[in-house]
């Protein structure tokens, strides 16, 4: 998976919004909140041309004190929303 270009991470309060920027994203008229983790997750994922679920869960378990388990579920939780939501592909 990769991120689809176009957004932009800006925080708000105790939380952060997705917003998208730039002539792809003219029709995107979706407000996607994330709290500090998905948006640790969403900075990571930025960083590389390509991730998966996988990925994903080792950044948490290197980043936060969780399990593997724990973080594969969460991970796959995260990409579920941000799959719906249409800002990866």
């Amino acid at each position: 998976m990769k991120i689809k270009s176009g957004f932009r991470l800006r925080p708000l309060g105790n939380e952060f919004i997705l917003v998208g920027e730039g002539i792809e994203q003219i029709n995107f008229n979706k407000m996607i909140t994330m709290n500090e983790t998905a948006a640790y997750l969403w900075r990571k994922a930025a960083e590389v041309s390509f991730f998966d679920e996988k990925m994903l869960a080792t950044w948490l378990t290197d980043e936060y004190d969780v399990s593997l388990d724990q973080a594969l579920q969460d991970t796959a939780n995260t990409l579920s929303s941000w799959q719906n939501a249409g800002i990866i592909e």
